[in-house]
């Protein structure tokens, strides 16, 4: 569904007006600049409550449940971000919320949600069979409504506010950028970034960012047609879907019809983890290896070349979209298994 007709400073308004998300800053990286010999901006989503862009999404979903339904339980799945959302942004609502999250979860990211007064199931090996379960409960619940970690119209719509925050905040009058870069799981992000774009008629660069081993959105686009990965193998288990949703693909197509580009970057687990370890180098900011793989594309040497070829006049945005499931010592440990083999 389009919302080409729909003012930017109306879109998730009243979630914004109450507290749920926030305008995040968008600040120059000198470092990334310097290596693409071009403004480079990164939008710091990981400043959100949760630690990630989800809340911007969750925020305007279920706040239009409250208004709409009365919603008072939330039951979702997710790899760990989603569901730290949900946490946080549900109790501001009076809403009781339960989160279903693989085995692969980080501990860290199990206790953050606990911490939010969620309850919490750890099911399955991936978030395909964590979110099997949350449907079924929810089936077998009539108070409760069913929270897609990416898949759902109010989602996209919450997380297009990304862009509306991008024209505003970019300097000089009528600056747009030349290119977006953001990291792809289940592809809320960037159905969210297409319909942003779509709204204020911008046909810039839209790189899709992707680890190897969790490239649904990447191997489906360069196939032109839909692929389902037989198994995540990634440390960026936060985009761990195995199928990407069909609007994401659709949007991207739609994209491309207007003008637009789309680019597929699928960086290896280790690349995603040096950049994780440069932009905190950089910017005194932790994320974990599913925005790292959204960084690595400039980054990373052998990437660079690819996303930049062709690019227009302009600067570049970095969605910087966050994640909780790092600390120290987890990017420690990360930076001595990849980046310091023998």
């Amino acid at each position: 569904m389009s919302s080409a007709s729909t003012s930017p400073s109306t879109v998730a308004s009243s979630s914004r007006e109450a507290g749920l998300f926030i305008e995040t800053p968008l600040v120059p990286s000198s470092e990334l600049t310097k290596l693409c010999s071009r403004p480079v901006y990164l939008k710091l989503d990981t400043l959100q409550a949760s630690g990630s862009f989800k809340d911007r999404g969750m925020a305007h979903l279920c706040e239009t449940f409250k208004t709409q339904k009365g919603t008072k339980k939330l039951i979702s799945s997710s790899g760990g971000n989603a569901g730290l959302a949900c946490a946080t942004v549900g109790p501001k609502l009076g809403m009781e919320v339960s989160v279903i999250v693989p085995e692969s979860t980080k501990p860290i990211v199990v206790n953050k949600l606990k911490s939010l007064g969620a309850d919490v199931t750890i099911h399955g090996k991936n978030w395909n069979a964590a979110d099997e379960l949350a449907r079924k409960r929810v089936e077998e619940d009539a108070e409760a409504e069913y929270v897609s970690p990416y898949d759902h119209q109010l989602l996209w719509t919450g997380h297009s506010t990304v862009v509306d925050e991008i024209v505003q905040q970019l300097p000089g009058v009528g600056n747009t950028p030349a290119m977006i870069i953001a990291s792809v799981g289940g592809g809320g992000l960037i159905c969210g970034l297409f319909e942003g774009l779509e709204r204020h008629g911008i046909s810039s660069t839209v790189v899709a960012a992707e680890t190897e081993g969790a490239a649904s959105f990447g191997k489906s686009f360069v196939s032109g047609k839909k692929i389902r990965l037989e198994s995540i193998d990634s440390i960026a288990t936060s985009l761990g879907a195995l199928e990407v949703t069909d609007v994401a693909l659709d949007r991207a197509r739609a994209h491309q019809e207007k003008g637009g580009v789309v680019k597929a970057a699928m960086c290896t687990d280790a690349e995603a983890v040096e950049a994780c370890v440069r932009f905190a180098e950089d910017c005194r900011i932790l994320v974990e290896p599913a925005c790292g793989a959204a960084l690595a594309p400039l980054y990373s040497d052998r990437l660079r070349k690819d996303a930049l070829d062709g690019l227009g006049e302009g600067p570049i945005v970095v969605e910087v979209c966050g994640g909780s499931g790092v600390n120290t010592d987890l990017l420690s440990l990360w930076k001595k298994e990849y980046l310091e083999k023998e």
